[in-house]
């Protein structure tokens, strides 16, 4: 069985509306917390990889899960057709650029996978090159890892009803037009080879575990992604650092006496 037919989009049915947004604010304001320690410690890193069909809601999630953390601290890339400079290196030398530095979180937007994915589905690049990728891109995200670069990996996994939901607001709602592309329909039309393409990164690039975002409510998604975030920053546990200056530490004792 497919690992995402055995995730429900909708997710758990018996799961209170109020009661997960009431815990979602709370973990979105603890993220904040720690997100500040990680940035003031300045020794570790997370990388935060969305991948996920169109209209399965990559930019709000970001914006939700970090609305209570400082911009400084936060970058976000995406990562889409490589330009001339990218084509002439490997395919993952644009992206190591971006991996964060220490005490930075930095979120993917769609990532190095989409140079699995797009060439899989239309036939762009050699199956035996695409094989040497999945290996590559293990190894890659294992030295990110021994380096100090926490990685979550969160597909947004949305019905195809959803997604044609979501798609045609982008139609018919003025304020949604900007977000409106016509390519988005032409992948739809191959909706099945990305799903298919997707069950294989699953299996193969798996040295970091993924996780089955169920996106097709908001409040749904927005409390399982921010779980999922909360729970690995009391993981890592960062610290503030102790004031380096003796000096200026013995000058503020002599000052309250």
């Amino acid at each position: 069985m497919s690992l995402l037919k055995q995730h429900d989009p909708d997710g758990p049915d018996k799961w209170n509306r109020e009661e997960k947004e009431a815990q979602t604010l709370e973990q979105v304001r603890q993220i904040g917390e720690y997100v500040k320690k990680l940035y003031a410690e300045s020794k570790r890193s997370i990388l935060l990889i969305l991948q996920g069909m169109d209209a399965s809601g990559k930019d709000g999630l970001t914006r939700e899960l970090f609305s209570q953390v400082s911009p400084s601290w936060v970058q976000v890339h995406s990562f889409k057709k490589p330009t001339e400079e990218e084509f002439a290196h490997d395919f993952l030398w644009r992206v190591h650029q971006k991996v964060p530095r220490k005490g930075m979180v930095t979120v993917f937007n769609r990532s190095h996978y989409e140079d699995i994915l797009v060439p899989s589905v239309y036939g762009y690049i050699d199956k035996k090159v695409i094989e040497k990728r999945y290996r590559q891109i293990n190894d890659f995200e294992e030295m990110l890892e021994e380096n100090g670069t926490r990685i979550l990996k969160f597909y947004l996994n949305i019905s195809k009803e959803d997604q044609f939901e979501n798609l045609t607001d982008r139609i018919n709602v003025k304020r949604k037009h900007w977000k409106h592309s016509d390519g988005d329909w032409d992948t739809r039309d191959h909706w099945d080879e990305f799903m298919e393409v997707y069950e294989r990164i699953f299996e193969k690039c798996d040295k970091v575990p993924w996780h089955i975002i169920p996106c097709d409510r908001n409040w749904t998604k927005e409390y399982v992604a921010s779980k999922i975030l909360l729970e690995t920053l009391e993981k890592m546990d960062p610290k503030y650092p102790d004031l380096e200056s003796e000096r200026f530490e013995a000058d503020y004792s002599k000052s309250k006496d």
